[in-house]
């Protein structure tokens, strides 16, 4: 069960680690996941970061997110090869030693017990995280996550994530949730920007956002209108209704 909302927002960043996403050979699959999954809990994602597997960015990178925001996710570099580096970063940023967990090595050693197969050096490394952490469970190849401060440290394999994800969501906090509306516009960003910033000046307790779309013969725009008070939305739909009922109208006289 969630954790009761508090009165005021809440803020999270995430940094996904990898070499390898910022070559284009793996394709991200976590970040929309958690935006996801963040909104629905009333947590504002606010900041994505990608970095190399470099220690020191890796270090910079979260020690400037952890202190923006509430909470921090990362993914990626938790593994057992030698560029799986995020454990010794994180130490490194909280500065604390990155050792193997008594209880991590237990565990996977039992895991590897049950396969048949020896618990190499290489599996060990996976035990390894900076002292102090707490486990983020991991049901499906059992090496575990950790939480130290606000940050979440998680496995960059989507399946995984996902279900240390599915894990850390109820011992978060959460804001109020955000609830979004969208007006469909025949008209497009052209016709309807300038009387569209007016609005949106009009109603600073909203977000209004424009996404242009093409047919294939026309332009088209869909409006969304986000926000945490119901009452604030209604009141900038109406205004958008209105704008929209002005343009069409211009349109009809022009057109006689």
């Amino acid at each position: 069960m969630m954790n009761q909302p508090t009165t005021g927002s809440v803020t999270a960043a995430a940094l996904a680690i990898g070499d390898e996403l910022l070559s284009g050979r793996t394709k991200d699959k976590n970040i929309g996941h958690l935006a996801e999954l963040l909104t629905a809990a009333g947590i504002d994602l606010e900041e994505v970061r990608i970095v190399p597997d470099d220690h020191d960015r890796i270090v910079a990178a979260l020690n400037e997110l952890r202190s923006r925001y509430d909470y921090v996710f990362t993914s990626g570099g938790i593994g057992p090869t030698h560029d799986d580096i995020t454990a010794d970063a994180v130490a490194a940023a909280f500065g604390v030693a990155c050792d193997h967990d008594a209880e991590a090595l237990a565990l996977l050693g039992a895991h590897y017990a049950e396969r048949g197969l020896e618990f190499t050096d290489a599996r060990r490394r996976m035990a390894r995280m900076p002292v102090g952490s707490r486990h983020i469970d991991n049901p499906v190849s059992r090496a575990p996550g950790f939480i130290i401060g606000n940050v979440h440290v998680m496995a960059g394999v989507p399946s995984v994530f996902q279900a240390m994800l599915d894990n850390v969501l109820p011992t978060l906090k959460t804001g109020i949730k955000v609830h979004s509306e969208k007006v469909n516009c025949p008209y497009g960003e052209g016709d309807i920007g300038d009387p569209l910033a007016v609005i949106a000046k009009a109603h600073p307790d909203v977000n209004i956002g424009s996404y242009p779309r093409f047919s294939g013969t026309g332009f088209s725009t869909e409006i969304v209108i986000r926000g945490r008070d119901q009452a604030a939305i209604d009141a900038a739909r109406a205004d958008v209704e209105a704008m929209l009922a002005s343009v069409q109208a211009k349109r009809d006289a022009a057109a006689r």
